[in-house]
């Protein structure tokens, strides 16, 4: 377990723990860990929003700096396989001709505007949150639960090699449930804290739109290119927590 989670640590972030082992069950341990290191990442934002407003920072640019540290302390590897995957469907091509697309190391039409709304999408939807700090842990978080269920058993790979092969399919479904109810409960106990019963629901929310909206893409992913890749996890981290910033924009419960 160990092992996993340095693992996790290593691959979703900067932090270079490293591991001797990375076998499909170090993998599978390092998948079922990932909302774990949401919290690295989901730190480093809530900080920045905390130091912005002991400076006086408005809102806005307090949360341009957060999402802009998000981004560095992933080296925005989510963010480019969010571009990566939107060139690849948007092309509309077959699944070998799209995934070469996606290989590319330019960026399409397609990647850019993804890339932009998304970006513009999380700026603003962390602005308005009534707890930006508490939002972009939560968010991070449940941005990362999309791992777990997307590398769940009878979900293939889409390559013979690469980071989608060495996850794909490793993580049983329960054990995968009981990452969920880990994070739920997590999310939970910070609603809470932040604003009482509505925020404890406000936060559940949250977390279930995000995998909501996190297995509907890795359908339509599975579909069109025969399985994941590592771009197609990236996307996935990027959708599920833009879509948790978004609910937990909304006003909540009883709000």
């Amino acid at each position: 377990m160990i092992a996993g989670l340095r693992l996790a640590v290593t691959l979703l972030t900067v932090v270079p723990l490293g591991t001797d082992r990375v076998d499909r069950g170090t993998a599978r341990a390092a998948m079922l860990l990932a909302p774990a290191a949401g919290l690295i990442t989901g730190g480093a934002a809530a900080l920045v929003l905390l130091a912005g407003g002991l400076l006086g920072l408005p809102v806005l640019p307090a949360a341009a700096l957060a999402v802009a540290a998000t981004a560095a302390v992933t080296r925005a590897l989510h963010l480019d396989g969010l571009a990566d995957l939107a060139d690849g469907l948007g092309s509309g091509r077959p699944a070998a001709e799209a995934m070469a697309i996606m290989k590319r190391s330019d960026i399409g039409p397609f990647g850019v505007v993804t890339l932009l709304l998304t970006l513009l999408i999380q700026v603003t939807a962390l602005a308005a949150a009534p707890h930006p700090a508490v939002a972009v842990l939560i968010a991070a978080v449940a941005g990362r639960l999309a791992l777990p269920w997307a590398c769940r058993t009878g979900v293939p790979s889409a390559r013979p090699g690469g980071l989608g092969a060495l996850v794909a399919g490793t993580v049983p479904v329960r054990a995968a449930a009981a990452s969920t109810a880990a994070v739920l409960a997590g999310a939970a106990a910070a609603g809470t804290a932040a604003g009482g019963l509505g925020g404890a629901l406000h936060a559940l929310a949250a977390v279930a739109a995000a995998l909501v909206a996190a297995l509907l893409l890795l359908r339509h992913a599975v579909r069109r290119l025969g399985g994941v890749t590592g771009d197609v996890l990236g996307a996935l981290v990027e959708i599920a927590g833009t879509t948790a910033l978004i609910v937990l924009a909304a006003v909540p419960p009883g709000g």
